[in-house]
């Protein structure tokens, strides 16, 4: 009886996890999504511990509590720009957990103890261990990177690339002497060392990636760690965990593929930490003047204009400045100024990061568009007002050949007739590299703290 109750909430679960996902993929339905995603969670982990038999089971619930009251004051407590590191935070605890029940399953077998069964059930917790060591070793180097500890230029050993594939062949030898003899010392032997050389691939792989790259890693990690979640779920012959493990693991993975062409960049580059990647030759220096402005002729040029484009970018988010942004639009457009917003696939350091702080604020979702949407309409735009943004809207990428950044698609933003950027100084972006567009001569820079900024841009308006 609870077997089959069992079985049938996780078939809800699974659908309502599928409900989620579908949700998620536009904003205006991301939080029924987050509803669903939710409650699917709630009646998976209940319908766990309904089914779960044994001294285990007090232990499960106190976990459970636990887990869910540390996870209820890291969401009230983390800001939306640190969404991308508790992301990766989040991933490397996913690999954890699979590690730890490979080694479980291995000492403590609950499977099959000989034949065909056994050898299929040993590999499927060593390629589980393997898959959840990467991700976590990689996500604890995702996390760094995002919370600006370690730096964003990658790093670029020699022979890194062969490095890598004996690494992994020496995983594959241990693979087999620990599915050859499963029983003996040496089989936990090889289960430790796979493990050793994982996570310093995993830290490997990660490290060689350079900042601009690094929304795409935080996305490739989280499929990881759904394929981490699935051999788990073999491991613990628990459908819902191989469900659940399946779709987020294939969902991250297109997501990444999709984030790769948007950046134009090779999957399986990014993914193999930037092998067959070209090496950045540019040694050009940005030509032009820097022109300074102020809030005085910001909000002159936005009440003349009559086409006006927002660019939001990791600056604003950092500043907190989207309530204010979204106040300004308001009264633009009561103005009769046509405003919309420009949105780059990987504006932030989290995907659709911008589009939700843009929900968040109340800005209309018909004016928020996406690159490929607004890219051809700058030529006929008045003013762009670039927030805090700055690889995303780089000329260089399209101007030389030798950026690291060469070949990803920007935001065209110079080609409008005036380009307000709002900086708090020159500093190159998380890709380290110089931004022209700050010396074009259609190009105003009005320094200061966003949020400063546009509150004096604000209340300029309300005064005019």
């Amino acid at each position: 009886m609870l077997t089959g109750i069992g079985n049938m909430a996780w078939l809800g679960a699974a659908t309502l996890f599928i409900l989620s996902l579908r949700g998620l993929s536009h904003p205006a339905s991301a939080r029924r999504g987050n509803l669903y995603g939710v409650a699917g969670m709630t009646i998976a982990v209940l319908a766990t511990l309904l089914v779960t038999a044994g001294a285990g089971l007090q232990i499960a619930i106190v976990a459970a509590v636990v887990g869910g009251g540390v996870g209820a004051v890291l969401a009230r407590r983390v800001e939306m720009t640190q969404m991308p590191q508790l992301v990766a935070v989040l991933h490397s605890f996913v690999g954890l957990a699979a590690t730890l029940i490979g080694f479980a399953n291995f000492l403590a077998p609950s499977g099959p103890a000989i034949g065909v069964e056994r050898a299929i059930h040993d590999t499927e917790i060593y390629v589980g261990a393997f898959i959840g060591t990467i991700t976590f070793s990689g996500s604890i180097v995702a996390f760094l990177k995002l919370q600006g500890t370690l730096g964003g230029k990658p790093l670029v050993l020699p022979a890194r690339h062969a490095m890598n594939a004996i690494a992994l062949a020496v995983c594959v030898v241990l693979g087999y002497r620990f599915v050859a003899v499963p029983d003996a010392p040496q089989a936990l032997y090889a289960l430790i060392a796979m493990c050793v050389i994982a996570a310093a691939l995993g830290v490997h792989l990660v490290m060689a990636i350079g900042g601009a790259d690094m929304p795409v890693v935080v996305s490739m990690l989280n499929s990881y760690s759904g394929w981490a979640a699935a051999a788990t779920g073999f491991m613990l012959d628990n459908d819902l965990l191989v469900t659940t493990g399946a779709l987020v693991g294939s969902s991250g993975a297109i997501l990444s593929y999709i984030m790769c062409r948007a950046m134009n960049r090779g999957f399986v580059s990014v993914i193999l930490g930037g092998f067959g990647a070209a090496t950045s030759t540019s040694s050009a220096a940005p030509q032009g003047e820097v022109v300074a402005t102020s809030v005085d002729e910001v909000s002159a040029l936005l009440r003349d204009a009559a086409e006006v484009v927002i660019v939001p970018g990791y600056g604003m988010a950092v500043a907190q400045a989207q309530g204010t942004i979204s106040e300004i639009t308001r009264r633009l457009r009561a103005a009769g100024v046509r405003v919309r917003f420009g949105i780059h696939p990987v504006a932030g350091r989290l995907p659709g990061h911008m589009n939700v702080l843009l929900a968040e604020a109340k800005v209309p979702y018909d004016i928020v568009l996406e690159m490929d949407e607004i890219n051809e309409d700058f030529t006929s735009t008045d003013v762009v007002l670039v927030i805090g943004a700055n690889d995303i809207v780089n000329p260089g990428a399209q101007e030389d050949a030798g950026s690291p950044i060469a070949g990803m698609p920007v935001l065209e933003v110079w080609k409008a007739r005036t380009v307000v950027v709002s900086k708090r100084s020159m500093a190159t972006g998380y890709a380290g590299v110089d931004n022209p567009l700050f010396y074009k001569e259609n190009t105003r820079m009005l320094f200061g703290d966003a949020k400063g900024s546009v509150d004096a841009l604000l209340r300029q308006l309300e005064t005019a």
